[in-house]
């Protein structure tokens, strides 16, 4: 019984989250990848973009909980999120055509593009803040667990109650789903494959006959959705702050780096890889272990190897590690 009581703690305080947690960056390090890999320049205004849009979208959803509209027991937000997608694509879509595509035309360095991207995210960041304020925001409604720990004690007789929470399912389920229809148009359709030789040589899909601005302008359009579905992801499962986007940078950057930057696949493994580490290593080990060990070698201290407020510190060790030893990240991207 000691056993499966850990195994049940360990589920619920690493696995559970730590799945969820990697299916919310994947999707965001694939619009990183999706960027870096076609429009070749890493985007540092993504986590305030992903910011806007779900800014978007608890407005839509406080909206309708006004007029008392929802989709019971799904939260309203998922009712909000084609609008903060198709107002997440306008701001991308014009920020194209007034700031980057001069830079393009130039044929400017990727550093140019690095730099102005930052522009882009401080006034972005800004722009959310004016707009919805600096605090906490929470949105979420509906049915808050998909199963409860008390009813997992009664119906199992452990000591340990196994808790899943409607984001934490709705969010993995929400991440296979988007990853497919990525992977269907990215293979599949017409328009996947020239972003695609697109992204492997510019020079000959020009050859080719592919309009670049088409391809510019779909990219856009994809990441503006991804980025919004991540961000409204994240802020169902925890809360929507302003500011927690501008860290999420950091973990979102290194799980498209520890995968390979360019790679849709590495941008999913690296998602997972970064959030794995990040909860087994700031979790507090104290309970799974009291259940396996003896009682005469229980641990008298929390065995947290870091505490909760350090764990970008882990992303950031990890991606100076890839970037020193695999530059290319695991599936052999684009080297930085």
């Amino acid at each position: 019984m000691d056993f499966l009581n850990a195994i049940v703690a360990l589920s619920n305080f690493v696995i559970i989250p730590a799945v969820a947690y990697g299916s919310q960056l994947a999707i965001g390090a694939l619009g990183v990848t999706l960027i870096y890999g076609i429009l070749r320049f890493s985007n540092f205004a993504h986590g305030d973009t992903m910011a806007f849009g779900t800014m978007v979208v608890i407005l839509f959803t406080w909206w309708f909980q006004s007029m008392g509209i929802s989709i019971a027991p799904l939260p309203t937000a998922l009712l909000a999120l084609p609008f903060g997608i198709l107002f997440t694509a306008l701001l991308l879509v014009g920020t194209d055509r007034v700031v980057y595509r001069f830079y393009r035309r130039q044929k400017s360095v990727p550093v140019i593009y690095l730099i102005v991207s930052l522009g882009v995210m401080f006034i972005l960041n800004g722009l959310v803040r004016f707009i919805i304020g600096p605090g906490d925001q929470r949105f979420a409604d509906g049915a808050r667990f998909l199963i409860k720990a008390r009813d997992f004690k009664e119906m199992t007789g452990l000591k340990e109650g196994l808790a899943i929470k409607s984001s934490q399912g709705i969010t993995v389920i929400t991440a296979v789903i988007v990853v497919a229809l990525l992977f269907w148009f990215l293979n599949k359709t017409r328009t996947g494959k020239s972003m695609r030789a697109f992204s492997d040589n510019e020079d000959l899909a020009l050859l080719s006959g592919i309009n670049p601005e088409r391809v510019v302008l779909i990219t856009w359009l994809i990441v503006a959705a991804l980025a919004t579905v991540a961000g409204t992801l994240y802020g169902l499962d925890k809360s929507f702050k302003p500011f927690t986007y501008f860290q999420l940078l950091l973990p979102i950057f290194a799980s498209a780096i520890v995968g390979g930057l360019g790679s849709p696949i590495g941008a999913i493994a690296g998602g997972f890889v970064i959030a794995f580490s990040e909860v087994t290593i700031t979790y507090a080990w104290k309970k799974v272990l009291t259940y396996l060990m003896p009682d005469a070698l229980d641990p008298s201290g929390l065995v947290q190897l870091l505490a909760t407020e350090y764990k970008f510190a882990v992303s950031f060790v990890i991606l100076v590690i890839v970037l020193l030893f695999r530059p290319t990240g695991l599936f052999k991207g684009k080297a930085l």
